[in-house]
């Protein structure tokens, strides 16, 4: 059942919290051998609120939208009293002492956690092949990855073995997985959700967000996550910043536009036909705009200087002394060392060795700074395309395509369409190379740099992988990606 769905069920008493919840861990017990999704189920503890939650419906409690639904937990989502291990061997005996942000939003609103999901050691990965407790797999061909670094989640999500989840986005960290899954994922924008009590990453990149089943799921799991907190200063209210309202029933967006530089060489032609399907059924009711992101083809070289840079910072803290499992040593220098390099894998060491390196004195102008100047561009380039045109502003008559009626103009774009992923799911161990594997997140990169929210959806199969497809919008625009979500998924229904 979706969430909607489980609430009415819930409200006009045709099922119980505890059958739910009971059905929900039989099947991971059957099925999570194979795939690997969770790390740890917290069976006794669900079940426990389970049974409080029906006495209480039995008693008349009114059920809130979220009461008694079973959501799955990223591991670097801290869960008070629960191991949050990051998927490392470093943290593997970590518990965490307070409830996250959206932990403590979550309990308010009755959620149940079935458990923490496997993922990419400290969210550093694409495939969830780096996790230190052995890869995910996808639940359409379990000889695939499920994506990263949420890749648990996406897999528990899109395997039946949990009603929703939450992730983490640093680079298309939700959005990819869903995308390989076949469910919906939401990196909202920065700052709509607080980072307190989320392992970091990348600071001035990171979100977490919801992976559902569909969305109107994830705008459910969103609006009581969002907003602001005092110890995130980088948080905000979502009412602060107006959205554009809904002009008619069902309707948000007006003009989509395509950028042409998601759609050229090293898209699989099979996901773009799909895409291309879509585009064609909303041009019925909607204005297609082809658009031009220029500076798109820096995103992943800038990506891969600055968040190395950030990860070289935040994982200074685990040595053994302040965080992590420590290794005995003889002094302090080889407790640094051992604890450190018995604990954390080798993509992590990797991106730290990186970060360590563009950090360096003379190293720091000629690549950390002018990435930085990079990201301002990459961020402009979208700013200009959601903008409002001048009245006087006309099409590029260069750009016209008569065949589909698409169009180009100088901004006034509401939604942007593009594909998720360049692929479908690959093979565990077939990306071996590091720079292949980057480049799975080639075009989610881009919203994480601009700070501004992308939703992924599920648009068909192709030899029984799904597909999906992304749609981003201008800071705070969440609303005009879910309506026009919402209209996607009735078309391919």
């Amino acid at each position: 059942m979706t969430i909607k769905e489980f609430h009415e069920a819930l409200k006009n008493k045709k099922t119980s919290v505890k059958g739910t919840i009971v059905s929900y861990l039989d099947k991971i017990k059957k099925e999570n051998k194979n795939l690997n999704a969770y790390l740890e189920v917290f069976a006794e503890e669900s079940m426990a609120r389970a049974e409080d939650i029906d006495k209480r419906i039995e008693e008349g409690e009114e059920p809130l939208e979220l009461l008694g639904v079973p959501i799955a937990m990223k591991d670097n989502i801290l869960i008070r009293g629960h191991i949050a291990s990051a998927a490392s061997k470093i943290l593997g005996n970590y518990v965490a002492s307070y409830d996250a942000f959206v932990i403590e939003k979550l309990k308010k609103a009755g959620v149940i956690f079935l458990g923490r999901t496997n993922m990419d050691e400290f969210a550093m990965g694409s495939s969830t092949e780096n996790s230190a407790y052995g890869p995910a797999r996808n639940p359409f061909d379990s000889e695939r990855v499920p994506g990263g670094s949420s890749g648990g989640s996406a897999a528990a999500v899109g395997g039946g073995l949990a009603m929703a989840a939450l992730g983490s986005d640093t680079g298309g960290s939700i959005r990819q997985p869903a995308a390989f899954c076949g469910v919906v994922g939401l990196k909202p924008t920065y700052g709509a959700v607080s980072r307190s009590g989320l392992i970091a990453m990348a600071s001035s990149l990171d979100q977490i967000g919801p992976i559902a089943q569909s969305v109107e799921d994830a705008e459910t799991i969103f609006n009581i996550i969002s907003g602001k907190d005092g110890l995130d200063s980088t948080s905000t209210e979502l009412g602060d910043h107006g959205a554009k309202p809904q002009k008619r029933p069902g309707r948000q967006a007006d003009k989509i536009g395509v950028p042409k530089e998601y759609f050229s060489e090293g898209l699989d032609l099979r996901i773009k036909k799909s895409i291309d399907d879509i585009i064609g059924k909303l041009s019925k009711d909607h204005e297609i705009i082809e658009i031009s992101l220029p500076h798109t083809k820096y995103a992943l070289d800038c990506y891969y200087i600055i968040v190395p840079a950030e990860v070289s910072s935040n994982m200074a803290r685990y040595d053994g002394i302040r965080y992590g499992a420590r290794q005995n040593a003889p002094d302090l220098l080889d407790v640094y060392k051992k604890s450190r390099g018995e604990g954390i894998g080798l993509e992590v060491r990797r991106r730290i060795l990186l970060g360590t390196y563009v950090l360096s004195h003379g190293y720091y102008d000629a690549y950390y700074s002018r990435a930085q100047k990079v990201r301002a561009l990459i961020k402009k380039d979208f700013d200009e395309v959601f903008k409002k045109p001048a009245r006087d502003a006309t099409p590029a008559s260069n750009a016209s395509r008569s065949d589909t009626g698409w169009h180009s103009v100088v901004g006034g774009v509401d939604v942007i369409v593009a594909p998720t992923t360049p692929s479908l799911p690959f093979k565990i161990g077939e990306k071996s190379d590091p720079l292949s594997m980057y480049l799975s997140d080639i075009y989610t990169i881009p919203a994480n740099l601009a700070g501004i929210p992308a939703l992924s959806l599920p648009i068909g199969k192709i030899d029984n992988l799904p597909v999906g497809m992304q749609l981003i919008a201008p800071h705070f625009g969440e609303r005009r990606l879910f309506g026009l979500g919402r209209e996607i998924e009735k078309m391919i229904k």
